[in-house]
């Protein structure tokens, strides 16, 4: 069993515990910028959907403020990714945006005028 010198802290770059940044350099650097760019998308998806209390657990974790700020953000990544994922990639994702804007109108107690939901600046109103 291997322990740590009383003066090296455990996230110390000679600690077995510490991050190799070469190899994770590395890695993404094998990594295509449409696989980043869909990956970063489903994941502002989930974490929209989860503040929409979409989830299992529903209610739980809602919070609308959160999700607004994470709808808009997912809006202008595909606004400005658009042109470099092709269609097979942002269809879907677009759809998924959608899907959640109209989730958040559902949810929101006083709804936003057409044209001022979240993400609704790089997408247009959005009509269920």
């Amino acid at each position: 069993m291997s322990e740590t010198p009383q003066n090296e802290p455990a996230d110390s770059p000679d600690s077995p515990d510490s991050p190799d940044f070469d190899a994770m350099t590395r890695d993404i650097a094998e990594v295509p910028a449409v696989e980043v760019i869909v990956t970063v998308a489903v994941n502002l998806m989930s974490a929209a959907a989860v503040k929409l209390g979409l989830t299992e657990e529903g209610d739980k974790y809602k919070d609308l403020d959160e999700a607004r700020k994470l709808v808009h953000a997912l809006a202008g990544l595909l606004d400005a990714g658009a042109t470099e994922v092709s269609s097979f990639h942002a269809a879907p994702l677009r759809d998924g945006l959608k899907s959640l804007q109209l989730a958040f109108r559902e949810a929101s107690i006083v709804p936003d005028e057409p044209g001022q939901g979240p993400g609704e600046k790089y997408t247009g109103p959005v009509y269920g």
